[in-house]
């Protein structure tokens, strides 16, 4: 008896060392895949660009604003969304019929914090709203709704002519790991919390194709909507976050 505790003992230490190491090569493992996903969305972007004038994809226009539930209420937002309300593409899923349509879930994490169904969401594209893993900046547009009659002139982004974002910093990076933080109580307008790679780093695709991870671990990448009246600024912050990345390249 003595001899089968010793050996369960034993076995317990080992799990106990090996567990950590398990779970870290599980999590390099995550890292790697997500930016081998944005490696590809970007060379689907720069493919993208090429057919189009050097143009990212851009749009579409977005619809009158409702509901705190429509995610793309300002038309060149930057946008985690794949497809509106309506199921009209916009953002990536602009790529979705051509340049992403052998490989579509290039645009879900598997890093992701949260439950995610990648097929789920791709199933809603063309009938309602679905979002990917990642923050998309195809312009620079930071208005919570796009003011009726009113004609915004969000500079469309394009590969040849990037110009600099508001810190007077050339812009580089187009897509990022989203880091998404909010109270409960926004559920109810289907806002949840969505973070990859347990908030410590996020991958970033910059504007020549290559993909790199960033710390996270201060959570200067983080889009917190914790304090009250946050939501107003949503686009503010989820605009700096990339800024933050163009000034790391």
């Amino acid at each position: 008896m003595i001899e089968l505790l010793v050996v369960i003992a034993i076995i317990a230490l080992l799990a106990a060392l090996l567990l950590p190491a398990l779970g870290s090569a599980k999590d390099k493992g995550k890292k790697t895949v997500c930016l081998s996903n944005l490696r590809q969305l970007g060379v689907s972007i720069i493919a993208y660009a090429a057919d189009n004038e050097g143009k990212i994809p851009f749009g579409p226009k977005a619809p009158p604003f409702t509901s705190p539930s429509d995610f793309y209420p300002s038309t060149g937002a930057p946008t985690s969304l794949i497809s509106l309300s309506s199921g009209a593409p916009v953002g990536l899923g602009l790529m979705l019929q051509q340049h992403l349509c052998n490989q579509p879930r290039v645009m879900f994490c598997p890093g992701s914090d949260q439950p995610l169904d990648g097929d789920a969401e791709l199933a809603r594209v063309g009938f309602t709203q679905a979002q990917s893993s990642y923050y998309y900046r195809h312009a620079g547009n930071t208005q919570p709704f796009d003011m009726p009659g009113v004609t915004l002139t969000a500079e469309h982004i394009r590969l040849d002519r990037l110009g600099d974002n508001r810190n007077g910093i050339p812009i580089r990076a187009l897509v990022l790991d989203s880091q998404f933080l909010c109270p409960p109580d926004l559920g109810q307008f289907n806002i949840k919390q969505r973070t990859h790679h347990r908030q410590q780093l996020v991958n970033v695709l910059f504007w020549d194709g290559h993909a790199a991870g960033r710390q996270n671990r201060d959570g200067r990448f983080a889009v917190n909507l914790n304090d009250a009246g946050a939501l107003n600024s949503a686009f503010d912050r989820i605009l700096k976050t990339l800024e933050q990345a163009d000034s790391e390249m």
